[in-house]
């Protein structure tokens, strides 16, 4: 493709050299999207798979880390894949980049097991995370930098806008695919092996994509910036500099923090508060989701083009703000439609943990090595499982946990020192106690989807959507605009990747930390909201409006 920069100062008419640009940059982001999205819809299974020989609670939030540790390393890939970038050129690095991404995908499928082959199970996936992590990195910057360095002043948030819808695309082709080998597998099968098919199946996508952008041309403008000697030399080490530290760290916390959480809160915790606490089927809520995101999509591109004519900050930081003032309700909202068993439940019947508070440790283990003996992890365990929301009352030092269901008290026990046979007769009998419990009360152990309103549930999903598109619409062309064109790749990727590989991508981790800390099934979200509070607050302070800036400089 003969890409000039004369495509890059048109009137703003999408010609086809401009199409064949947004297609590529588009169809590889879909791809490095669908794989790191895999991960998170499956951390269930690979728990199971990869962490099975650490407690049950424990073992699913090791594979929260290993889904955040992709995410932890992203900030050192920007920093790494956005100075060869800016040095050698956008094109030949984010080819790099897809590379890795895709190659590490595939592995996953082929990874061998806990049960296969013990602890060198999870510290090969752990590696292959790092590894999508580090390309990922590389690979957003260098999509949204070709797009805008291509596209013409007035239209810079809408073609970028494409580029930001790919990874709603990509993570509803992923639920699709995993829908369909549920579907096809059947559950049991599914769970066993066949979750290892969309990662395999990863590897067509790699094709197509290195194959479509090994036909495109470098950016104009960089390939301009070349040839007049302008380029930087040391561009990671240029970022840092004086005021343009100062601009990322703003744009970190005054922008990209807030629109990682909102945009993994709306989606990712959305779907991870759908089948884990309200219990609804896992097919149920992939499809439930995947409904709101293909009315929601669209909305990407429609804010991408209002922001070349409002502004990308304001539309932005309202999103910030409209996240902090509805995540409550709404999220309140899927209890009430998707499982109004356990809102009844929780009214008529609350559920008190009576314990010492300094013998609940709330089933969190970070070395793996616990075995949770003590009466309120007893307790606190079964109740997890349950998916039971409860509250802890303190209760004197020493004291032998128990739990009130509504005015039903339920004794717990010590479980040190017991026998493994005494052990499981006296987890056996309680558990049955609890759940007789909890049953007279009204907690199901499924939602019931004969009571579930499925319309008003897309509809809430679809709003919490519609938040992703607002603050992840216009920051393509926002960040672009705020950074020079001789550090841009740089300048831009790490507060991108810092935002949403730390504050975005430990999401999950972090807010399912907090229930099951608390027992409070909405405490999580307090995590999103207050960063983006803190967003809206900087940014309105701190950051310009950008759109139709000179972005050639």
């Amino acid at each position: 493709m003969a890409t000039t920069a004369s495509s890059h100062s048109s009137g703003g008419t999408l010609t086809s050299g401009h199409k064949r640009v947004i297609l590529a940059s588009s169809l590889g982001t879909v791809f490095e999207w669908y794989d790191f999205f895999l991960y998170g819809s499956l951390a269930a299974i690979i728990a199971k798979q990869f962490f099975s020989g650490v407690n049950e609670t424990t073992s699913f939030i090791f594979a929260l880390l290993a889904f955040a540790a992709g995410f932890f390393v992203r900030p050192f890939g920007a920093a790494f894949f956005g100075s060869l970038g800016d040095r050698i050129g956008r094109k030949y690095t984010f080819l790099v980049t897809i590379l890795i991404m895709g190659l590490s995908t595939f592995l996953v499928g082929v990874l061998p097991s806990y049960a296969s082959i013990g602890f060198a199970a999870p510290v090969i996936l752990i590696i292959l995370r790092l590894a999508q992590g580090l390309a990922m990195g590389g690979e957003y910057g260098g999509a949204a930098t070709y797009v805008a360095e291509h596209a013409p002043a007035n239209k810079r948030g809408f073609y970028t806008s494409f580029i930001q819808c790919t990874a709603t695309v990509g993570l509803f082709l992923s639920l699709t695919i995993i829908l369909a080998c549920r579907t096809l597998l059947g559950n049991e099968t599914f769970e066993a092996w066949g979750w290892r098919i969309p990662f395999l199946v990863s590897i067509i996508l790699l094709g197509v994509s290195v194959w479509i952008r090994m036909q495109l041309s470098e950016s104009p403008l960089f390939q301009q910036m070349k040839s007049e000697g302008k380029g930087s030399k040391m561009p990671f080490r240029d970022s840092l500099k004086g005021g343009n530290l100062k601009l990322m760290l703003v744009v970190l916390l005054g922008a990209t923090a807030g629109q990682a959480v909102i945009w993994y809160g709306g989606q990712f915790y959305a779907l991870f508060f759908l089948t884990q606490a309200l219990k609804v089927d896992a097919t149920t809520g992939a499809l439930l989701l995947a409904g709101a995101l293909l009315i929601a999509t669209p909305f990407f591109l429609f804010f991408g083009w209002l922001s070349d004519r409002i502004g990308r900050k304001v539309i932005v930081l309202g999103g910030c703000l409209l996240a902090a003032v509805l995540y409550m309700p709404l999220f309140k909202a899927l209890t009430h439609y998707a499982n109004p068993a356990i809102e009844e439940a929780r009214t008529s019947a609350p559920v008190v943990i009576q314990a010492d508070p300094e013998t609940c440790s709330f089933q969190f283990d970070p070395v793996g090595k616990k075995s949770f003996t003590s009466s309120c992890d007893i307790v606190a365990t079964a109740l997890t499982k349950a998916g039971v929301p409860y509250s802890v009352k303190a209760a004197p030092p020493g004291t032998v946990a128990a739990v009130n269901v509504g005015s039903n008290q339920i004794n717990a026990y010590e479980g040190g020192g017991l026998s493994k046979e005494e052990s499981k007769a006296r987890s056996d009998a309680f558990v049955s106690q609890l759940k007789g419990a909890l049953t007279s009360a009204g907690y199901p152990e499924k939602a019931d989807p004969a009571r579930m309103n499925k319309p008003m549930l897309v509809a809430v999903l679809f709003v919490l959507a519609l938040l992703v598109t607002m603050v992840y619409g216009p920051i393509a062309a926002w960040l672009v605009e705020l950074f020079p064109t001789r550090i841009r790749y740089t300048s831009m990727s790490l507060p991108y990747h810092i935002g949403n590989g730390w504050f975005g991508g430990f999401l999950p981790t972090i807010s399912f930390g907090l229930v099951a800390a608390t027992g409070n099934m909405y405490y999580g979200l307090w995590y999103p909201i207050g960063i983006s509070v803190m967003t809206l607050v900087l940014g309105m302070i701190f950051l310009r409006e950008t759109k139709h800036v000179d972005i050639t400089k």
